[in-house]
């Protein structure tokens, strides 16, 4: 893997900074240790700081020689409520928080990217390192948005990446148009009427119209939705019922919604909300449905990527950047994407379990690739015209 020389001298460094993240992770709008720690390094390299953008996330502003392109550099912060499983020696302190995601990575990476260019100052124009609490569904990139973070710190573009455990360290994988899924979570409550085990008669039992609702929604995608188009209806919770002889007089469904395209998703709730309305009438119960947009579609703009694509290119050679797929993760950088244009890529890290999995492992070894990245795109950008 080929990084910009100056990062690589200090790549200890930045695995120590890693390493310090992971083993204390905060969850979303709770990154207060962290933030603290991007802002104090930041200052100590002489950029301006300013805290508190989304509640707990960190701007950096660093200016170049001469007034030119505003090019941003966006990580994202938060650890994910669940417990490690790893066994590393920096494992997390805090049961129920775990960097599971790899944002520590992420921020590290950034940081990394902003030392260099602190130090070597080889741009025009401005640098605007945005530093995000709350990706992982609590809406942080929205909460930025709304404290007017390019209206306060404009950006001509702005730019993003995540690790990808994929077993191809190093490899860039990047295209144009839609990259990842936008996200509905929803929640169904079916409200029945309770009763012993053994007398069923009595009830209006919420389980069974739980069990048929359910399959009902699996239709929706199979039978509703063109077949060229992309949807997933995932039930990811069921919760009812609390002894063996009690027939419950409540059930909770949840789960989530992806899709690639506006139009679908608005069908898809739809068609939920029909099928739910029409089992109620069928089964005699009460349920009601609460459809949420968490996260929009990301989409990159094709000069973007493709400038992403050939700067990676020039960085690390041709047989280390192809092109992306497209995935039903989600991503809330997406809303960034929305307000100014640019790209989110993909950089491979050494095979291991799966992002979200209690024994993820982030890829040290990519920590100064992603940082040379990051500074490359900015010093390219910013030079654009």
């Amino acid at each position: 893997m080929s990084t910009i020389e100056r990062i690589a001298s200090f790549a200890d460094e930045l695995v120590a900074i890693r390493h310090d993240l992971h083993a204390h992770p905060e969850i979303g709008f709770e990154e207060k240790r962290t933030s603290e720690i991007v802002a104090g390094l930041l200052e100590h390299w002489g950029i301006e700081v300013h805290r508190g953008i989304g509640e707990t996330g960190v701007v950096g502003i660093l200016r170049g020689r001469a007034p030119g392109r505003r090019i941003g550099l966006r990580a994202d912060m938060d650890a994910l409520p669940m417990d490690e499983q790893t066994n590393l020696p920096f494992a997390s302190k805090h049961a129920g928080r775990f960097h599971g995601c790899g944002h520590d990575g992420h921020t590290t990476m950034l940081l990394g990217a902003a030392r260099y260019l602190a130090e070597t100052q080889e741009f025009d124009g401005t640098v605007v390192l945005i530093f995000q609490p709350a990706e992982e569904g609590l809406g942080g990139a929205r909460a930025m948005l709304r404290d007017k973070l390019f209206e306060r710190y404009p950006c001509d573009e702005v730019y993003g990446l995540h690790n990808q455990p994929d077993g191809h360290p190093g490899r860039v994988g990047i295209r144009s148009g839609p990259v990842l899924a936008g996200a509905d979570f929803f929640d169904i409550r079916i409200a029945g009427r309770g009763a012993h085990g053994a007398l069923p008669h009595q009830s209006n039992d919420p389980i069974v119209i739980a069990l048929s609702l359910g399959q009902a929604l699996q239709s929706i995608v199979s039978r509703n939705v063109d077949p060229l188009s992309s949807g997933v209806v995932s039930i990811t919770q069921i919760h009812g019922g609390s002894a063996y002889n009690v027939i419950p007089g409540e059930v909770h469904l949840a789960g989530t919604i992806r899709t690639f395209d506006d139009t679908v998703r608005a069908q898809i709730g739809q068609r939920m909300r029909q099928i739910a309305a029409g089992m109620a009438v069928s089964f005699g119960a009460e349920i009601t449905v609460d459809i949420r947009d968490i996260f929009t579609v990301l989409e990159n703009r094709e000069e973007q990527a493709r400038a992403v694509q050939e700067i990676a290119t020039e960085l690390l050679g041709p047989e280390k950047v192809v092109h992306g797929d497209q995935l039903m993760g989600s991503e809330d950088f997406a809303d960034m994407l929305r307000a100014v244009p640019g790209a989110y890529f993909m950089l491979g890290a050494a095979a291991g379990p799966a992002l979200h999995n209690p024994g993820f492992t982030f890829d040290d070894a990519i920590l100064p690739v992603g940082a040379s990245l990051l500074a490359r795109i900015a010093e390219r950008r910013t030079a654009t015209q």
